[in-house]
């Protein structure tokens, strides 16, 4: 009889636990692909994740690899001090778009503008999750949500924040790309994005982060199949996917250097400093 061949297990980074996530929603297939990443560059005993506040609050018990839990919008700064003490380990943090885009928001771009040797998966849904379905800094214009019962209004709540076009502008970024997990094709794609923001910091070539644009069914009051489509037709149109930025492809070793050329008429950002 013929030797049967596992095909397809658990990530050895992906602890066996049931997780805390809604029927049908896209955070445990992110989860998945990081710890999957996780694996194949063999890094599960050097690297560190943040959780944030929000619906993978709960994320110290998904993954194998060491977790440190983070204040609300905190994860940036406290990933900044795990690299900066412990610059050999790989860092990441695993935040949503109310963590990281509103009360998080200074962290996020302060730690992007110093080029934090940092990795951040953000998992922008346009609604506040856990909370129980409150306007984001995402939602989409119009978007019905628990504080906005007559759809966000931009007169009064403002835009929506596009965060990898936002943090596109900052010198300290080396890889920016936006995806989606809604198909085989799709979540292949955020694989590779997310493994190539690890190499990237595993080479110090600057911050990076990978954006997931992603579904709520729970709070968007739809079944999982009607979230992809709502998801396809309002949210992709208005967050595109593909790269922001990636200075390796502009032929830059790391963000440092392509900060030096886009400064390089500037006399003081030359001035060279004595060792």
């Amino acid at each position: 009889m013929a030797e049967e061949k596992v095909m397809f297990d658990r990530p050895h980074a992906l602890l066996p636990i049931v997780t805390n996530y809604c029927p049908g929603c896209t955070h445990g297939i992110v989860n998945r692909l990081v710890a999957e990443v996780i694996d194949e560059l063999g890094i599960e005993g050097r690297c560190v994740g943040v959780a944030p506040v929000g619906c993978s609050v709960m994320a110290y018990k998904f993954f194998g690899c060491d977790m440190a839990e983070a204040a609300h919008g905190r994860a940036p700064a406290v990933a900044t001090g795990l690299k900066r003490t412990h610059p050999e380990n790989i860092v990441f943090s695993y935040q949503g778009d109310g963590d990281l885009a509103s009360i998080g928001m200074a962290e996020t771009v302060h730690a992007a503008s110093r080029g934090e040797k940092i990795t951040v998966i953000f998992i922008n849904n346009a609604i506040y999750g856990m909370t129980g379905g409150q306007m984001a800094p995402t939602s989409l214009p119009n978007q019905i949500t628990q504080t906005s019962p007559y759809g966000r209004d931009v007169i009064t709540a403002g835009y929506p924040i596009r965060v990898c076009e936002m943090l596109s502008t900052l010198d300290g970024v080396a890889y920016l790309e936006r995806v989606c997990v809604d198909s085989p094709r799709n979540v292949r794609k955020a694989k590779a994005a997310i493994k190539k923001a690890f190499t990237y910091q595993s080479e110090s070539r600057g911050y990076t982060l990978v954006e997931v644009v992603s579904t709520c069914p729970t709070n968007w009051g739809m079944t999982p199949q009607k979230a992809f489509e709502w998801m396809r037709e309002n949210m992709l149109p208005y967050y595109p996917l593909g790269v922001y930025k990636d200075v390796v492809a502009e032929g830059f070793e790391n963000a440092a250097e392509a900060a030096l050329k886009r400064a390089e008429a500037c006399p003081m950002v030359n001035v060279q400093k004595e060792a």
